[in-house]
């Protein structure tokens, strides 16, 4: 069972998507990430399985919960160095967002 210290090692921030693009050389369909975190961590890379519900013009400027202090992960080519939070719903994984526009890197509390 998980602990509440368990959680409170993960940083989660907000970031907003600033590019995506098809990720070609994935096994299963995904998008290559580029996402805002802010000053204080920067532009990051993701790699992200949200093809379904998605469209890569409708994914630029959204924001997004994604936690950035996980080592980065090779995707065949790719260095994913975050990990994009989504729901696996039965309509395809569901983007985690803020209710409300939020400065980028603020951190989940």
């Amino acid at each position: 069972m998980a602990t509440i210290d368990d959680f409170t090692k993960l940083d989660i921030r907000t970031g907003t998507i600033i590019k995506a693009e098809k990720f070609k050389e994935a096994k299963i369909p995904a998008y290559k990430l580029e996402i805002d975190f802010g000053s204080e961590i920067g532009i990051k890379k993701s790699s992200a399985r949200i093809t379904e519900l998605y469209n890569i013009e409708d994914l630029i400027g959204k924001q997004i919960l994604g936690v950035v202090n996980f080592p980065p992960r090779q995707i065949a080519n790719f260095f994913s160095e975050v990990l994009v939070l989504g729901t696996y719903s039965k309509q395809g994984v569901v983007l985690i967002k803020p209710d409300e526009k939020v400065d980028n890197g603020d951190k989940l509390g």
